[in-house]
């Protein structure tokens, strides 16, 4: 009898250290950890209604241009509360730019969008909060010892920025070519035509994406990252619905205003020839799809400080009876 409840406490004895053991491994795991800091480089590609390639336009990479990919810098502070979950503060600057004269004319849909002969760049600044996901975390053996580790990550989260598009303007006097804002001019009849609101160059965006990190050491990772930014407005490159009546436009701007704003809603090579081209109410852009962005960054990370609080922590004390 003896031997036997020595027996169960030996048994009871071993199970509850390790289930002291794995609580112990688990809550230092999602238990507070360390920041991190770094910096991104890689390209932004936008995603709207200019340009794009043969057939009708579509969404995505279908109608992504190379030649209007521009590149894009970021900084960034992550808070690790464990090594499964990050949630990061991020600002990014770069540039988005579209032109209709990238299209390869090959005689379908797409002709139209030539035609049209619009162009735009901007330049975009944007603050993102993100939280970050490191799923492989949970099957780790031992997820505090990095170096030489890879390590899958999803990513998202809520961003603002700020774009101010551009496009360009030629002289009918000196055929000049300078580029001008385009949010002044109204192209699309914005805050004069009834239900087209004026659109604001500071706008909300959800940032979702992954990326993959490799941890060259204890402290550094690199890793390449694709983040998509899916936005609330169709007007980062000033195009979105239907062409407006020039004198809607005339009405509505001063002098030397107006004239510029007429030129820069309609640039069709056939514009101002009655009876062809773009009259008001054709189709300028499409509505119902929103503008969009993404980069795909080549990312470096550093842990800041040190923290040796998980030494051992995955480790069970010898056991004797």
């Amino acid at each position: 009898m003896k031997t036997g409840l020595h027996s169960l406490r030996k048994c009871l004895c071993s199970l509850a250290i390790l289930m002291a053991c794995y609580n112990s491994s688990y809550s230092q795991l999602s238990a507070g950890n360390y920041f991190e800091a770094g910096v991104t480089v890689g390209p932004m590609v936008f995603l709207g209604d200019l340009g794009g390639h043969y057939g009708v336009g579509t969404t995505f990479l279908k109608d992504y241009n190379m030649n209007a990919t521009k590149l894009a810098f970021g900084v960034y502070l992550e808070a690790h509360p464990s090594e499964l979950v990050g949630i990061r503060l991020s600002a990014n600057f770069g540039s988005v730019e579209g032109d209709d004269n990238y299209i390869k004319a090959k005689g379908g849909d797409e002709v139209s969008r030539l035609n049209r002969n619009l162009n735009f760049k901007s330049s975009i600044t944007e603050a993102n909060l993100l939280f970050e996901v490191d799923p492989t975390v949970l099957f780790e053996d031992q997820p505090t010892e990095l170096s030489g580790r890879l390590r899958p990550y999803g990513l998202i989260g809520l961003g603002v920025f700020h774009f101010n598009p551009m496009g360009q303007y030629v002289d009918p006097n000196t055929s000049q070519t300078t580029w001008v804002y385009l949010q002044p001019l109204h192209t699309e009849g914005e805050g004069f035509v009834p239900g087209r609101n004026n659109y604001a160059l500071t706008q909300l965006n959800i940032p979702m994406g992954f990326g993959l990190k490799y941890y060259v050491s204890e402290k550094v990772n690199v890793g390449l990252e694709l983040l998509y930014r899916k936005t609330f407005t169709d007007y980062i490159d000033d195009v979105s619905t239907t062409y407006v009546d020039p004198a809607v436009l005339k009405a509505n701007l001063p002098n030397g205003v107006y004239q510029i704003a007429i030129a820069m809603a309609n640039k069709s090579p056939l514009n101002g020839v009655p009876g062809s081209g773009y009259n008001p109410g054709d189709k300028r852009g499409d509505p119902t799809q929103n503008d969009a962005y993404f980069t795909l960054g080549l990312k470096v990370g550093i842990r800041l400080g040190s923290d040796h609080s998980y030494d051992n922590s995955t480790r069970c004390p010898l056991l004797r009876f």
